[in-house]
């Protein structure tokens, strides 16, 4: 059983059992985060795909706590000015475990 859900812009195709990084969110390890923009659900009784959301599906989630992104590195140069910077940047990502697909 499979879910395709969407969340801050983007998609995830999620399984229970799956952990996922999602956009940081404040809310304390061990609360549960419900997803109720699903996308499409796949069970026993076959794919159902929502137009533009399937009605009554919902996906809950664990929160494992708060963890970093890999390290991005910008670099800005100016051309025949001896002009160059470079920074880093991690983002902050919420780290949740999928514990149940509702098919609605």
């Amino acid at each position: 059983m499979y879910a395709i859900i969407a969340d801050s812009g983007r998609q995830f195709k999620v399984q229970e059992g799956q952990e996922l990084e999602i956009d940081y969110r404040d809310i304390p390890q061990g609360e549960e985060v419900t997803f109720d923009k699903v996308l499409t659900v796949s069970g026993d009784e076959g794919v159902k795909i929502g137009v533009p959301s399937v009605a009554g599906a919902t996906v809950t989630a664990e929160v494992l706590g708060p963890t970093k992104g890999p390290k991005l590195f910008v670099r800005k140069f100016r051309r025949r000015k001896n002009s160059r910077r470079r920074t880093g940047h991690r983002q902050i990502l919420t780290k949740v475990r999928i514990s149940k697909i509702n098919a609605g």
